[in-house]
């Protein structure tokens, strides 16, 4: 099955934000397009909006002028939704209520041919709920563009329970016909996106909560310490806190309230007070004028230590011994079968975060988990109250001559990155273990849909087999609530044997 013909006419239904994307993006790839909305003039508007928007891309050198004049040409207000009669596709882009996106189906089944394929861009409705009010649900696919659709490129295709392969196949055609990156998703609660990149939000809020650091400084290591373009805080402001834990609330109900999806406390008091982040002038963040935005917590310059014993392999973290060599700092190695750990000159301990608390140990620093030790602008410890100065100033000093601010944090476990990477890896596991979506395409997802710098599955092979499992076991230990129990799947992976290996590793 290919995709649609360019001399199939497509329609979208709603023209707001999301719906004028798409039809900038069926236009430019060809198609004649049918803009239809149930408001009075609004096709209207959202026509002349898209000119508008070709007009800048012609003024950018992205766009031929002739090309822009055919495509305003092929871009037609529908006054009635029998206008889209003749239509191969029609797209939905309406209120996020399953109600009425079933109402329009039904009606849209009354209207187009028996070949016209449904689509619905839901980010956050059941697609096999919406296709069951239909007399044929097997053509109704669900196709999530996300937001600018003309400039983001993944598009999720979605298949419910009674989607037919054909309808779906040719939905995956279509959008690379248009220059998309499709990715195909069985009908589950968050699709693939917006189900796995809920720890992303839910655990920077988590150690918000727990008074381990302020937004300013958590955004600081996620961006410069874990590589991620934006901060969780920031980039809610940037969404909007009311759209942000409206999908998180989404997913939590529809999967029956799971704790490992409960929303934020926090954030819903961010969102009651109307504190929605940058179109209300105020979130994490303030944004009105003149308003200061407050800087990471950094800490002073330390004297670095002479010399550091490695003992056991750092694993993840292994990069950073020929780092400190670099710098001019002595490392002396032992090999130790229970520990990855630095000891440094004062007696103390300098371990990567793995799920444990400085608390329960003598005089232990932990240090968070790095996208990459050699690039990284900035380096998250912890410490408890039981930490001696000495250590907690020698562990300081040593990143700082390696080139990194260092932002102390409380004495969480897990930290910030490396709770936030184990959830993320564990979730893909479930995901592709519950045949969700396939490993290749759960990773082109997270890459493209949220900027990740590296897809679940490959930060898994990154940092070892076991590593997650171990990290969330240690946090269930601790929290034995649900959040942090690792996944049927995670545990099969960790403990699966390499045959390329033959071992466990």
């Amino acid at each position: 099955m290919t995709a649609l013909d360019l001399s199939s006419p497509v329609a979208v239904v709603g023209a707001g934000t999301m719906g004028q994307g798409i039809a900038q993006v069926a236009l430019v790839a060809g198609h004649s397009v049918r803009l239809y909305d149930a408001l009075p003039r609004r096709a209207r508007e959202a026509a002349g909006a898209i000119g508008a928007r070709l007009d800048r891309l012609v003024e950018k050198d992205r766009l031929a002028a002739a090309d822009r004049d055919a495509a305003r040409a092929r871009l037609l207000p529908a006054e009635s939704i029998t206008d889209l009669a003749d239509c191969a596709l029609v797209v939905e882009a309406v209120l996020e209520r399953l109600d009425v996106k079933q109402d329009l189906f039904r009606a849209l089944e009354d209207v187009v041919g028996e070949d016209c394929l449904l689509a619905t861009n839901t980010s956050s409705l059941s697609v096999t709920a919406i296709g069951g009010a239909l007399r044929n649900p097997g053509r109704l696919v669900g196709l999530h563009f996300f937001n600018p659709a003309p400039l983001l490129p993944l598009v999720e295709v979605v298949s419910g329970f009674a989607t037919d392969v054909t309808s779906a196949t040719r939905a995956y055609e279509m959008a690379r016909a248009w220059g998309k990156t499709p990715v195909a998703c069985a009908d589950t609660p968050g699709f693939i996106v917006n189900r796995i990149a809920r720890p992303f939000y839910a655990e920077a809020f988590a150690v918000y909560e727990a008074q381990g650091a302020d937004p300013a400084t958590i955004d600081a290591v996620l961006r410069e310490c874990g590589g991620f373009k934006m901060g969780a805080f920031e980039l809610t402001d940037l969404i909007g806190q009311d759209v942000n834990e409206s999908v998180t609330h989404s997913v939590w109900r529809s999967f029956f309230q799971d704790v490992r999806f409960t929303p934020s406390l926090a954030q819903q008091r961010l969102v009651e007070s109307g504190r929605l982040g940058r179109k209300t002038g105020q979130g994490w963040y303030d944004y009105r004028e003149d308003a200061e935005r407050p800087e990471p917590h950094t800490a002073e310059q330390a004297q670095p230590p002479a010399y550091v014993v490695a003992e056991g392999d750092l694993g993840p973290a292994s990069e950073l011994i020929p780092l400190i060599r670099a710098a001019g700092i002595q490392v002396r190695e032992e090999e130790e079968d229970h520990g990855t750990r630095l000891v440094l000159p004062s007696g103390g301990q300098l371990a990567l975060a793995d799920g444990q608390t400085s608390v329960e140990f003598r005089d232990v620093v932990y240090f968070d988990l790095a996208f990459d030790y050699r690039r990284a602008g900035r380096i998250a410890l912890s410490a408890s109250q039981d930490t001696s100065s000495q250590t907690l100033a020698e562990a300081t000093g040593l990143f700082q001559a390696l080139g990194k601010q260092v932002s102390v944090i409380g004495d969480v476990p897990g930290m910030i990155v490396a709770r936030t990477v184990a959830r993320i890896v564990d979730l893909a596991h479930d995901a592709v273990g519950k045949g969700v979506a396939t490993e290749e395409d759960v990773d082109t997802a997270m890459r493209l849909g949220v900027n990740y710098p590296l897809g679940p599955f490959e930060w898994s092979r990154r940092l070892g087999r076991n590593w997650a499992y171990a990290l969330l076991d240690d946090l269930h230990m601790r929290d034995p609530s649900g959040r942090y129990a690792p996944s049927l799947a995670l545990y099969r992976h960790a403990y699966a044997t390499d045959k390329r290996e033959g071992s466990t590793s």
